[in-house]
């Protein structure tokens, strides 16, 4: 097929990518001029392992292009895929003007049979708004409106989209429904499910599996907390319960609360959604509470350990994305963390295997960026680990013994094991640990 994909964003560059992967013909929008050149000429423009392999193959294959011209795309695909930004706006909502201006610019240009597929994560009625838009302008025959939500984990969203658990999409057309099959065909070659519903299901699919996962997270953070009351410990609770099937062991890890592009913004277009339909929905509330709280909490280790004055102590930071494998800085708890280390009069040693850049953004020469984790140490009082990216899981404990000054580590990931750190004589507190 030819496909059209709108928006260069992380989900339209994955979107597009895999679909020229499988023998489509792809043709990626964006009105950023400097950033469909680079993408044009071969550059990246995210972090996504994998990616990168296949994005070049594509693109020397000619099944990936680029452009800016609107118009060309809509002309170019059968199906086009809306892959446009819904950022949170004031109240919690997702803010669909770029949608929807997109849409109302759709119509004018539609001179035969589409398909528009909402990628976006969108709130229920989406699929209404958006046909309603085309439709200002175009006839009602000539498109059909399909949610088709995506279900990427950045830093393995290449395997997600080429080998998906499930492949929702919404539409109450037959004539999309034969497309849409025939598109994700080769991705279900295994005999992972297409699941056919109506729109708004599928628009509130995404919503309920994120806020699902968020609340699982923590649900395991409190009981973290807990633990860390009573003397038990998390790690043996978490393998305790993850060997029940109904509960399984994924998200069962606490740490510092979520962060990313997703969940915090999809719990809480979730709970406006049901405010606005005159629904209290309790757990949210709580959910979202819960992980604002999560986010800092070993600013309170930290001010204990150091009597409540941070004034002249220097801490290093490991770890500044949200997850491992993403230069993602999107509500990343680092970022949290960083703003109140610095306003107790701390400074700050960061490293990141690869989200250095997007925080330099932020905040400039208040920090100093090492160049590799070591660094971050030297000179350090005490070191705080943010994100569990894997290199930095085996250190060399005696290095680092002798560049932290005070041997603290506060660990927001448990990626260490307490009684081997304290046995090489430092200072440690993790999450929900004796």
């Amino acid at each position: 097929m030819n496909i059209s994909v709108i928006g260069t964003g992380y989900v339209g560059l994955v979107t597009g990518t895999c679909f020229a992967e499988t023998g489509n013909n792809v043709l990626c929008v964006d009105i950023d001029t400097e950033k469909v050149n680079r993408l044009t000429a071969g550059v990246m423009t995210i972090y996504e392992p994998g990616l990168d392999i296949i994005f070049h193959r594509n693109l020397e294959h000619k099944r990936l292009a680029f452009t800016t011209d609107l118009e060309a795309a809509v002309r170019f695909g059968e199906v086009i895929f809306l892959a446009l930004p819904t950022p949170e706006g004031e109240d919690g909502s997702a803010d669909l003007s770029y949608v929807l201006d997109v849409s109302g610019r759709l119509g004018k240009m539609i001179d035969a049979y589409k398909i528009i597929v909402d990628k976006s994560t969108v709130p229920v009625g989406t699929a209404d708004l958006v046909a309603r838009a085309i439709s200002e302008n175009a006839p009602k025959d000539l498109f059909d409106v399909v949610s088709n939500p995506e279900f990427l984990r950045e830093g393995v969203a290449v395997d997600d989209f080429m080998k998906p658990d499930r492949v929702v999409i919404g539409t109450s057309s037959e004539r999309a429904r034969d497309v849409m099959r025939r598109l994700y065909q080769p991705f279900v070659k295994q005999g992972n499910p297409i699941y056919f519903m109506d729109e708004r299901s599928a628009e509130m699919t995404k919503y309920a599996a994120n806020s699902f996962l968020a609340t699982k997270i923590t649900f395991m953070n409190e009981v973290a907390n807990l633990c860390e009351r009573v003397g038990a410990n998390v790690d043996m609770v978490r393998l305790g319960m993850g060997a029940d099937s109904r509960i399984g062991k994924r998200f069962l890890f606490p740490g510092i609360g979520y962060g990313g592009s997703c969940f915090p913004k999809d719990v809480k277009a979730l709970n406006k959604i049901a405010d606005q339909n005159e629904y209290h929905f309790e757990i949210l509330d709580a959910v979202i509470r819960v992980n604002e709280r999560q986010r800092t909490i070993l600013f309170d280790k930290v001010m204990h350990r150091y009597k409540g004055n941070l004034t002249g102590k220097t801490i290093a930071v490991w770890g500044l994305s949200f997850k491992p494998n993403t230069d993602d800085i999107r509500e990343a708890p680092a970022l949290y963390m960083i703003d109140k280390l610095l306003n107790a009069g701390a400074q700050l040693r960061v490293f990141d295997p690869e989200a250095m850049d997007n925080v330099r953004r932020i905040y400039g020469d208040r920090l100093f960026y090492a160049g590799d984790p070591y660094e971050a140490l030297n000179g350090s009082d005490a070191l705080m680990i943010m994100t569990e990216w894997n290199e930095f899981r085996s250190p060399d404990f005696e290095a680092m013994g002798k560049l932290i000054r005070d041997k603290a580590i506060f660990d927001g990931r448990n990626i260490f094991e307490a009684a081997d750190i304290r046995a090489r004589e430092f200072y440690y507190e993790s999450i929900g640990r004796p």
